[in-house]
Formats: structure tokens, sequence, C-alpha cells
């Protein structure tokens, strides 16, 4: 499939990995086109990968900071018709490392509101850090990745590139679970001075 990923971040060179290891075609979108360009350079060799300034495809991933998440689903609004937007944000204060205080619900609903009717919004990969989601595994160990969504359609969509990736898709449930989801991510982020190797960690099922 085809999937844009706008942020040119650690998160988003970490999902474009693993999105051409699934052999699926990415397109970089950054604040400047040449800090997309300049990424998509680095992981040509990986894959089908291009940068742009436009938003495409059938999956769009925010790969960008909350705060900023829903001022990108605004200026690409009219690009966004067919698509399944993927919101891996957290709504932190990454400076006090505390929640956002003005957050209704989750970030992901709040996203959900912006983004035009139609347009089904999936919380996915927001408890991971981008160097776990970049190697796709910890200690041997697939990662999990957890979704949430209203349209089982769209879920399903991202569950496939997770498993393309290498990666575990595990279901959440519906989009209002995301305030867990986020919940969980904001925990797993404050308990990494706990750790000899901090952010190379992860959250994971077992059974």
């Amino acid at each position: 499939m085809n999937v844009t990923i706008v942020g040119t971040g650690n998160m988003g060179r970490a999902i474009a990995t693993r999105a051409l290891a699934g052999g699926h075609r990415v397109t970089l979108v950054g604040t400047e086109l040449g800090k997309a360009q300049r990424l998509a350079d680095e992981l040509t060799g990986l894959g089908d990968v291009t940068a742009a300034e436009e938003v495409s495809g059938q999956l769009v991933v925010l790969a960008v900071p909350y705060t900023e998440a829903p001022h990108v689903v605004a200026q690409h609004a009219d690009a966004l018709a067919g698509t399944v937007v993927v919101d891996p944000t957290n709504p932190i204060d990454l400076a006090a490392m505390e929640p956002l205080a003005d957050v209704d619900g989750s970030g992901a609903e709040t996203i959900a509101d912006a983004a035009p009717d139609g347009v089904p919004v999936v919380k996915a990969f927001n408890t991971a850090f981008a160097g776990t989601v970049l190697s796709g595994a910890v200690d041997g160990l697939p990662l999990d990745v957890f979704l949430a969504a209203d349209d089982d359609d769209a879920k399903q969509t991202v569950a496939q590139l997770v498993r393309d990736g290498g990666m575990r898709p595990i279901d959440a449930g519906e989009l209002r679970r995301a305030a867990q989801l986020e919940a969980l991510g904001y925990l797993h982020m404050r308990i990494q001075h706990n750790f000899d190797a901090p952010f190379a960690s992860a959250v994971k099922i077992l059974t």
C-alpha cells in the first residue's frame, strides 16, 4: 500500500523503515521539502521511498508532536478523503514530562474531531519508542502495537501494515480506548529512569 508519513523525526524514520521492510511504498512529508528529501535519500536502499509536499495514499501517519497533529490534519484536509489517519502521538508536555491538562477525552479523539467527515483515525504506535519501532522487536520478540479505532476496516488496514513490518497488532477496541493507550504511553515514558537502557523497553502482552 501507499503510506504517507508526515514528520521527519525519529518516529517518522522508524515507521517509514518498518513500512518499507513490509514492502510498502512510503512518501515523506516534512515542514520543509528539503528535510523530507534528505530522509528519503537516507532510506532509499530500503525500498520505494520519495519526498513530497502533499499527502496521498491509503495511510497518513502523523509522526509529529501531538500539539502539531490537529494543525497538520487541517492543513492537508482536502487531500485526506479516502485515507486512514494514523495517530502515534501522546498529549504530553515533554519539557515537564506531564500530560497536557487541556485534552478532553484523548488526543486521538481531538485529532478525529479535526479530521474531515468520513476520514477514520486509528490510534497506533503511541506506546512504543522510536528505537524499538525501528527494529520491530525487543529482546528477540516482535513489538506489540496497540490499535484503537471506531472503523474496523481502517483498523485492519493499519494492522496489516504492522504485521508486514514484522510486528504484532493488538486490538484495544474503539477509539475511546485511546485515552487508556495514551496513559500507558505516558507511564512507559515516565518509568524509563528505572532502566539501564532507557527508551529501549517495550510493553508486551504475554499469553
